[in-house]
């Protein structure tokens, strides 16, 4: 993890950031512990921001306290996954209807970026970026919709399912971790929004098939 650098934002934000994308981006796994000291001394910060990080992501369901000042992800069971599934099938497609009525040149222009980035991480096989510029694409685009509802609902949803990815990764390799942004892009460009939300859906179905093959039982 980055040390804590920025003299601008509040320990306890950056420390919240730091464990945040530790979860979004596969650096833990399902059911990893870590421990407060263990993040107090890797971050090399007060043992207060690590408990209000802390305390945030276990509000927001990425993280359960196991006590002994322990605390780690969740492990994910068929149902809940189930539940998971229903709920981003229902809400992204949605959101991104609604962000791609507002979407820019400006928008695409960024997505396309961080899909360049997505491809050469994975004909690297670098899993962390590519978890990193995917949840980025798909983020510029939801921003657009400017509905922070719906926003903080699929954020608490990416964060739980991020970790699964990382156990894909390190089983299949990130030639498995195919993606419709081409779709999602040319579907902005033709100004078609029922599109796009078809595209966010077929991209979010194949994850979903990936990670019911791997690791559902």
């Amino acid at each position: 993890m980055r040390p804590i650098l920025s003299k601008k934002i509040p320990v306890h934000e950056q420390v919240y950031r730091r464990l945040r994308e530790k979860i979004l981006y596969g650096e833990l796994a399902p059911g990893q512990a870590v421990t407060i000291y263990g993040l107090v001394d890797e971050l090399n910060v007060g043992m207060t921001p690590v408990r209000e990080a802390i305390r945030r992501l276990t509000a927001e369901g990425a993280l359960v306290f196991q006590g002994n000042r322990r605390v780690c992800l969740p492990e994910i069971n068929q149902r809940e996954f189930a539940d998971l599934v229903f709920v981003r099938r229902t809400l992204e497609p949605k959101l991104a209807i609604m962000a791609a009525e507002k979407a820019t040149a400006a928008t695409i222009d960024e997505m396309r970026e961080a899909d360049a980035r997505i491809d050469s991480a994975i004909s690297q096989g670098n899993a962390r970026d590519y978890m990193m510029y995917n949840h980025q694409f798909h983020f510029i685009l939801y921003a657009c919709a400017q509905s922070d509802l719906l926003h903080s609902i699929v954020s608490m949803l990416w964060l739980r399912y991020g970790p699964l990815y990382r156990v894909i990764s390190g089983k299949w390799g990130t030639a498995q971790l195919a993606d419709c942004h081409d779709e999602t892009i040319a579907a902005l460009i033709a100004n078609d929004p029922k599109a796009v939300g078809a595209a966010v859906l077929k991209d979010i179905e194949q994850g979903f098939d990936i990670v019911e093959k791997s690791l559902i039982k």
